[in-house]
């Protein structure tokens, strides 16, 4: 877990508030069913693939998929400078992101995204850490850092999450 006390409580407040500002069909499902702040860092550990959907300029959504890290309460994923998320992303920073382990766990997260690295401007402050962290994840000569590939992060303005069975979520999480 790498959250600070006050990320976690940040997070927790997000949870809270972006729930109690759901439609009642969303509440009905996820109201008893949703996990603490705390225990949704302890579970996204690692790699989680998620299913990240961009606009077009034409007002079309399109879904792929990216590595998406959980780190700090909020969502980090990369992508090649070159893809269409990526110019989609560059022109219109509006993004949602889901993470889905069968029935299990859905992570749903609506907000806009930062570029941590651009190619033609100063990286966000903790990008050194993070890129630290990446480089330990995916191998220091994984890529051509600097040029390849462009990294973000989903500062999320509506997160819920839906764990039926949270015992079985942190029996089967890395520790």
């Amino acid at each position: 877990m790498r959250e600070t006390p006050e990320e976690l409580k940040e997070l927790q407040a997000l949870l809270e508030a972006s729930l109690s500002r759901s439609t009642s069909h969303l509440r009905s499902i996820v109201t008893g069913n949703t996990v603490t702040a705390e225990q949704l860092t302890r579970i996204l550990t690692g790699m989680c693939t998620l299913a990240l959907s961009t606009v077009t300029a034409k007002g079309e959504p399109r879904i792929s998929g990216a590595d998406g890290h959980f780190l700090h309460g909020k969502w980090y994923f990369g992508t090649a400078r070159g893809a269409a998320k990526a110019r989609h992303l560059a022109a219109r920073p509006a993004a949602s992101a889901a993470h889905m382990r069968g029935e299990d766990l859905g992570v749903f997260t609506h907000g806009t995204v930062e570029i941590l690295n651009p190619l033609d401007g100063e990286p966000a402050p903790d990008w050194p850490d993070l890129l630290a962290y990446f480089k330990d994840f995916y191998g220091d000569d994984a890529f051509d850092w600097d040029n390849d590939v462009v990294y973000y992060r989903l500062h999320p303005r509506w997160m819920t999450v839906y764990a039926p069975d949270i015992a079985k979520l942190t029996a089967t999480s890395p520790s």
